[in-house]
């Protein structure tokens, strides 16, 4: 049988520099492929490709066994390759049915909203997948919504199935899900393509592993055949060093953050965002916040960071009431922050990494005289935090928009770690990088917290709050439900507590 997809000689150049070159890669009806590299070493590339939304440079493509190239992701749809991005291409305003349903041209131009439901129904159905089609996509959780997206794709007749980096959102409770529905499509013929940085996932889930480094394909094989070691080792050409974990006879030292009974009200929301939320972050101390998505995590986030504004209680900074201060006022007594969304929250990527380095600096007497900016030493600067932070593939005159995931992540915490940081609020600081960046910033955080910087760290990642953590804090629908020494706890009974199992 012809495969399901396969490249030869693929490549794609970007600006004059090849990104993807001479990618030979095969997909087998009935298999879950996974596609594995670093950050920026070609994966969502190759993906895209496929997906029509990018056109190769050189090479060729296949789709069983016949000529494949098209010329948008409309017309990669028609031919049965759809995509899964990271960021989901649903309308929150809409229902899950007329998501499902949306642009599909067997559905007729007029159809009431019971007609669509039970047309959904019918599609969920078939593939054994069910979300109550009446629901609006905003009041879905994340897991709820991917599981949407492949609802959709799977109505169009895709049989070839993209997934960008599924999990990096999900809880382990939802990402077991999703492998469990990704399991019963390859069993029933399709073939499916998982584009992650988590190599147990790899392990645990694909048939086939192929791995890119720096463009180029570097490895293709069965996974019965390798280990996770093997796997770090052919992403980025040596040994991955093993975290050192939490130093249990570290010392802290005075409270920085102090919270007292704060809570958040909304008028639309039908519980209190925050409710009566207690903590504290001494100097030296990392404070990891678990929870499920959703239970008040970046609410909390917001309210420390001046994002949002507080109902009731308090919040003080080295022992500085700082409730109803101003974000500014709160990042020059002392306060960094690394936000969920870099995209849209952390970084302008329309502007060059000097214009993004500079941001919160700019009135510096280091970069500043007066109203003008003195810009060789903001070029310096950004040459110093490129080369300290290894911040690959800035390009002079260029946006920072061309940098891949990672490397974006490494210039926020650049940014903000240059200042040097009394408290630093990490939101999610590794979601979507690759196993040896994540392990690079892990090993960050620790070094400052050595300097003495307290760091509130709030990640999805259960073993990553457990490994670098000295005290771990659940919330459950707004609340803090428990706080431990990270010593203390395992990922088990965590993950009772964010499920609201006491």
């Amino acid at each position: 049988m012809e495969p399901a997809v396969r490249t030869r000689g693929l490549s794609k150049d970007f600006f004059g520099q090849s990104v993807l070159e001479d990618v030979d890669f095969d997909l087998r009806w009935g298999e879950i492929h996974a596609l594995l590299g670093e950050n920026g070493a070609g994966k969502s590339t190759l993906c895209s490709i496929l997906a029509g939304l990018y056109h190769p440079t050189r090479g060729e493509m296949m789709l069983a066994g016949a000529p494949y190239s098209p010329h948008s992701p409309h017309a990669a749809l028609e031919a049965g390759v759809g995509m899964v991005y990271q960021h989901f291409r649903l309308v929150e305003q809409m229902t899950v049915a007329e998501n499902i349903l949306l642009g599909n041209p067997d559905v007729p131009v007029r159809m009431t909203a019971s007609g669509l439901a039970d047309r959904a129904r019918e599609v969920m159905d078939r593939h054994g997948l069910w979300i109550e089609p009446t629901r609006y996509v905003a009041d879905l959780a994340v897991g709820e919504k991917q599981q949407a997206e492949i609802i959709r794709l799977l109505n169009r007749g895709v049989k070839v199935l993209i997934l960008d980096e599924p999990t990096a959102v999900l809880t382990p409770r939802e990402a077991e899900a999703l492998f469990a529905t990704l399991r019963n499509l390859a069993d029933q013929g399709q073939g499916v393509i998982l584009v992650t940085h988590k190599l147990r996932e790899v392990q645990q889930s694909a048939d086939t592993v192929t791995v890119l480094r720096s463009g180029k394909k570097v490895a293709h094989q069965g996974v019965e055949d390798t280990t996770t070691h093997d796997l770090a080792r052919l992403m980025i050409g040596d040994d991955l060093a093993p975290g050192s974990g939490v130093d249990a006879s570290h010392t802290t030292g005075d409270k920085l953050l102090e919270l007292h009974s704060v809570s958040v009200v909304s008028d639309a929301a039908t519980r209190p965002e925050l409710d009566d939320v207690s903590l504290t972050v001494r100097a030296g101390q990392i404070v990891g916040v678990a929870g499920v998505s959703g239970n008040g995590q970046r609410e909390l986030a917001e309210v420390i960071t001046g994002l949002r504004t507080t109902t009731s209680g308090t919040i003080r900074l080295r022992g500085e009431d700082i409730s109803s201060q101003t974000i500014g006022s709160r990042i020059n007594k002392g306060m960094g922050f690394v936000p969920e969304d870099r995209l849209t929250r952390g970084l302008v990527l329309g502007l060059e990494i000097e214009d993004n380095v500079l941001l919160r600096s700019q009135r510096d007497r280091e970069f500043s005289i007066g109203p003008f900016l003195r810009l060789s030493a903001i070029r310096q600067w950004a040459r110093r935090l490129i080369d300290r932070f290894d911040i690959r593939g800035v390009r002079k005159g260029l946006p920072i928009s061309v940098l891949s995931g990672g490397n974006l992540q490494r210039l926020i915490l650049a940014r903000e770690l240059s200042r040097q940081p009394a408290l630093l609020v990490a939101s999610e600081p590794t979601r979507g990088l690759d196993v040896g960046a994540a392990e690079a910033v892990r090993t960050t955080l620790k070094t400052e917290r050595g300097r003495g910087v307290g760091i509130l760290l709030f990640s999805g990642d259960l073993e990553e709050v457990l490994g670098i953590s000295d005290e771990v804090v659940v919330m459950y629908e707004g609340r803090i439900v428990a706080s431990r020494p990270a010593s203390e706890v395992d990922v088990a009974q965590v993950g009772r507590w964010m499920a609201g199992v006491t």
